[in-house]
């Protein structure tokens, strides 16, 4: 990761986060992306994808992304067969986010790998990984904050806040989320 020392970069003090290089290529990706990829019909997947697999993505060529999502790093993206990435997706992966097979982040939705110490004198970011287990649902708005692992078939209900890892088939809902009932054995992908 190419975090600097708050101490050092005082961020709070209008100081970078990140290192130059790492702002660069982050310029190079968004020109790029707005260019190629976020006006393109929804149909163009595997353009999209071939434009994040170009940056460094790992993702399967199964796998939907539509323009309007939002890849911070794309070198932190990995998504499995039929993984899908809905539209108007902020995936802020300052640190590594994984979608399992058959993940889905529906519309709107926000995966926020990144927030600060607000303890340290000087707001030192952190980052932390996002994981979405096999055939999770996060719903759309829902947030899923750094840290977190969605359990295998677990659903994050619309407008959800999920700073926790959740069960696997669970059902959450709410700010916080909150375990509501167990999904039924016959909703598993085989």
């Amino acid at each position: 990761m190419e975090l600097l020392d708050s101490e050092i970069a005082r961020p709070t003090q209008g100081g970078a986060s990140f290192s130059l290089k790492n702002r660069g290529m982050r310029l190079v990706w968004m020109i790029c992306w707005k260019l190629l990829a976020s006006w393109t019909p929804a149909p163009l997947h595997r353009w999209r994808i071939a434009l994040l697999k170009l940056f460094g993505a790992k993702v399967d060529w199964s796998a939907h992304i539509y323009g309007s999502t939002q890849v911070w790093i794309p070198k932190n993206l990995t998504m499995g067969k039929h993984a899908c990435l809905g539209p108007n997706v902020n995936c802020y992966s300052m640190a590594m986010i994984s979608l399992e097979e058959y993940a889905i982040v529906s519309q709107g939705a926000h995966l926020c790998a990144g927030t600060h110490d607000v303890d340290e004198k000087y707001f030192q970011l952190i980052a932390k990984p996002i994981r979405i287990q096999t055939a999770a649902w996060v719903a759309a708005d829902a947030f899923v904050g750094p840290g977190v692992t969605l359990g295998a078939h677990c659903v994050v209900g619309a407008r959800c806040v999920v700073f926790k890892n959740t069960e696997a088939n669970g059902i959450y809902v709410g700010n916080p989320a909150k375990l509501v009932r167990q999904r039924g054995a016959d909703c598993q992908i085989q």
